[in-house]
């Protein structure tokens, strides 16, 4: 059976997400973010070297970072679900935001937890938070216009909507104000009522 090593409120609920979009049987393994023992010599060496999550055990192979850990499962287990054919048309558009996410909105969004959360108060920067969240905002613009006149963004929902639309979901979490994205406020909506998305997020 797969195992999944998880903490709640991270990147490894795009991993659980899609395990229960693809109705496969898994192990959690969960952690609370900060742990301890994640930091554990123990951990370190044989589950994450940086101590922390998502990672996938799948009998021999173990694999860490999220986007790769999606990437396997749709491989090894998805029979050609949750991502166009390589043939599609679609299928360069799903690569492009299967890796925006990573590329250009999570950088933005571990510079505001940072500053907000994760740094005690007197070493917090009110200005490097407000523009990490204002350049947050200008990333999700192109979002917002892929999803004119489509649902998801790459055609049928896929790997590139859990990616690209956890990001999404964040940033809502964050304060971004969607007001002006009209689109994107409805993806968010539609994405978070799905019910993987809702077990996923329950963990």
């Amino acid at each position: 059976m797969l195992k999944l090593y998880f903490a709640p409120r991270s990147r490894a609920i795009r991993v659980a997400w899609l395990l229960e979009e693809m109705g496969l049987d898994y192990e959690l393994v969960s952690y609370a973010l900060g742990d301890p023992a994640m930091r554990s010599p123990e951990y370190r060496a044989d589950i994450h070297p940086m101590g922390r999550v998502p990672v996938l055990v799948d009998g021999d192979v173990q694999i860490m970072e999220s986007g790769a850990i999606l990437e396997y499962l749709l491989k090894r287990h998805g029979d050609g679900r949750f991502r166009p054919a390589e043939s599609s048309a679609d299928y360069p558009t799903y690569l492009q935001w299967l890796h925006y996410s990573e590329g250009m909105l999570m950088p933005q969004v571990n510079s505001y937890m940072v500053e907000t959360f994760f740094l005690p108060p007197e070493r917090q920067s009110e200005i490097h938070a407000k523009r990490a969240k204002k350049l947050l905002g200008q990333m999700l613009v192109p979002v917002d216009a892929a999803l004119d006149s489509r649902d998801y963004l790459a055609g049928d929902f896929s790997a590139a909507d859990i990616m690209t639309g956890s990001a999404a979901i964040t940033a809502k979490g964050i304060g971004i104000d969607m007001s002006q994205m009209p689109q994107l406020a409805q993806y968010v909506d539609r994405l978070t009522t799905r019910p993987s998305y809702e077990k996923a997020a329950a963990l």
